[in-house]
């Protein structure tokens, strides 16, 4: 559906580790751009409604985790998880869950998940505005392949989990590398 999108350029507000700061909270501000996240590599990206939600923290987040070493065999640099929660939620709940490999992008305005339009309302759950969850390959900024849960609609009902699956871009990879 998205091939060949180009990535919108936006600024994301993130926290670092700094040992310099000091004390109980050694963190510090940093702001990252998406060409700092995405120019010059191979990268999943999967973006979902909202750290520490079920379906996020038992499936998503641990699949692409636990997974990595095989994704990088299919060629990709890193795997980035987006979720529209600010950094101290992402950092918070990459810690609670162990994460070893994937980046945590912080989307705490929306602005990223917006303009990739797929910026929804989570109203009827009690979030407010999130993202719809999907995945994608990006190559350089560049999106290569595009894996959507269908349904994208304000206040769904439900959360479709399956076409952005660990497995699900796995089998893609996999079945791109032998052709």
């Amino acid at each position: 559906m998205r091939t060949n999108f180009k990535l919108p350029n936006v600024t994301f507000r993130t926290r670092v580790r700094d040992e310099e700061v000091g004390g109980p909270n050694p963190f510090r501000w940093q702001d990252m751009t998406t060409a700092d996240y995405f120019a010059g590599k191979r990268v999943i990206l999967f973006a979902l409604p909202g750290a520490f939600t079920p379906t996020c923290s038992t499936f998503q987040l641990p699949g692409f985790d636990d997974g990595f070493e095989d994704f990088k065999a299919q060629g990709i640099d890193a795997i980035y998880c987006l979720s529209v929660n600010d950094a101290f939620t992402m950092n918070k709940w990459a810690e609670s869950q162990g994460v070893k490999n994937i980046t945590m992008i912080p989307d705490g305005s929306g602005e990223f998940t917006r303009r990739m339009g797929m910026l929804v309302s989570k109203k009827n759950l009690g979030f407010g505005d999130r993202s719809w969850r999907y995945a994608a390959i990006v190559n350089d900024g560049v999106v290569e392949a595009w894996f959507e849960e269908p349904g994208l609609m304000d206040d769904c009902p439900e959360d479709p989990y399956g076409v952005s699956s660990p497995e699900n871009l796995m089998t893609h990879l996999s079945q791109a590398q032998a052709a």
